[in-house]
């Protein structure tokens, strides 16, 4: 008996390294087959499910996030409208104001050339007096300067007779 379990021993050894080399060449023909059966699976999951599962796990994280939504850009383009107005009345009000002030200017420039005017006219009117005055006291006194000259000639011509 013992004997033949060393044969049958022997034989399942035979028959295990046939099946092991057998095997072996299966496993390899099933991975030759499977090697370009997975790789057009894993492209096709990555070019078809994957967006698709993608998608909805973002949908799905959007719905559970606790934050608010995003504010919307309304507001700033209010202020910046707002501003614009602000700015074009600001402009519109200035025009006016130096429209005004340009013609306040004008009024007073034309009155202070009249002011000068009357003050030249007044001042030679005043030099105009003065030199009236002046020439008649001047005249008053070659007059009796004129008459002295004369009777101290006439005295003179007296004494030459």
């Amino acid at each position: 008996m013992a004997s033949q379990a060393r044969d049958a021993a022997g034989h399942a050894r035979d028959a295990a390294a046939y099946a092991r080399g057998s095997a072996g060449d299966k496993i390899y023909v099933a991975r030759e087959w499977a090697a370009p059966k997975l790789d057009a699976a894993a492209h096709s999951f990555e070019e078809q499910i994957a967006p698709k599962v993608s998608a909805l796990l973002s949908q799905a994280a959007s719905r559970v996030d606790p934050r608010p939504p995003v504010r919307s850009r309304k507001w700033p383009m209010l202020l910046l409208f707002t501003g614009l107005a602000v700015g074009a009345v600001g402009f519109a009000l200035y025009r006016k104001n130096s429209e005004q002030w340009t013609d306040a200017m004008k009024e007073n420039a034309a009155g202070a050339s009249r002011w000068a005017t009357d003050k030249a006219r007044a001042t030679s009117e005043k030099v105009s007096d003065l030199t009236d005055e002046a020439a008649s006291k001047v005249e008053a006194k070659a007059g009796k300067l004129g008459d002295k000259a004369e009777h101290k000639a006439d005295q003179a011509s007296r004494k030459l007779s």
